[in-house]
């Protein structure tokens, strides 16, 4: 497991148009899923420590965001030979499992991932109504132990988003294991 951090993107770039599978099969547009005020778009996996201590606070967030009219949606890049633990299998027992009520997508070709630069898991994208990167960072500023928590960032920014008001100037990177890259 190698740390990699995410890496800055200009804030504006627009979300890459796409179509990707949910772990059930059905097909998602990008278009589609974007909310009246945004999609909050987490690049994320089964198995990396990072990206599970991270899980319960984005499927509590994404309740709580929908009524705010932002969506949300979670897509796997790690669908690699050498990963079972990142199957589409596994990845509809993990649905059930933690309750996730968001399309959970399935990058097997990797495309999508590349196309947002993601370099990591979890690698968290805010998108505003009109699909411009408005935040590209972390959900707080304590990934391991969410009871060490001082800041939340995350929500914050999407309160700015819905409310209309400018980005987050300081937007921390993310942080988490590197993705499992076919090619490599």
């Amino acid at each position: 497991m190698a740390l990699v951090g995410s890496i800055h993107l200009n804030y504006g770039t627009a979300l890459p148009e796409f179509e990707l599978n949910d772990a059930e099969g059905s097909r998602h547009h990008s278009s589609d899923l974007i909310g009246e005020n945004g999609l909050l778009v987490v690049v994320t996996c089964n198995h990396c420590p990072y990206a599970l201590a991270v899980w319960p606070r984005v499927i509590r967030l994404a309740k709580a965001i929908r009524e705010k009219g932002v969506n949300t949606i979670a897509i796997n890049p790690n669908i690699h030979p050498d990963y079972p633990a990142d199957s589409p299998e596994a990845m509809k027992e993990k649905v059930a499992e933690w309750g996730i009520d968001f399309p959970y997508l399935v990058d097997a070709d990797q495309s999508v991932s590349k196309a947002l630069n993601a370099q990591c898991t979890p690698d968290i994208y805010l998108y505003n109504g009109s699909g411009e990167l408005y935040y590209h960072g972390r959900v707080d500023d304590y990934w391991k132990d969410e009871s060490k928590v001082t800041a939340e960032e995350l929500a914050p920014a999407i309160d700015a988003m819905v409310a209309g008001q400018d980005a987050p100037s300081i937007q921390h990177p993310t942080i988490g294991c590197s993705i499992k890259w076919l090619d490599e």
